[in-house]
């Protein structure tokens, strides 16, 4: 599982987040697609994805958006 960075339009679990890029806090059930932060912009929010504050983020089972294949597991 992801908790540092979770882009835009992950599939998430419930939980908090804040926004890697302005810091503001989001927090909700799950989701098939996490929102945009209400705050962003182009020139703002480059990075375009959330840090998890709690919760499990996003499943290393599900393929990040735009990608095909999985994400190599992290040896925790």
């Amino acid at each position: 599982m992801q908790k540092n960075y979770v882009p835009y339009g992950s599939d998430i679990a419930s939980g908090s987040y804040a926004c890697v890029d302005c810091g503001r806090a989001y927090s909700g059930q799950s989701k098939k697609s996490m929102p945009p932060c209400p705050d962003f912009t182009e020139a703002s929010h480059p990075l375009k994805g959330w840090k998890v504050l709690s919760g499990q983020g996003d499943a290393p089972q599900d393929p990040y958006p735009e990608k095909k294949e999985k994400p190599a597991a992290s040896a925790n």
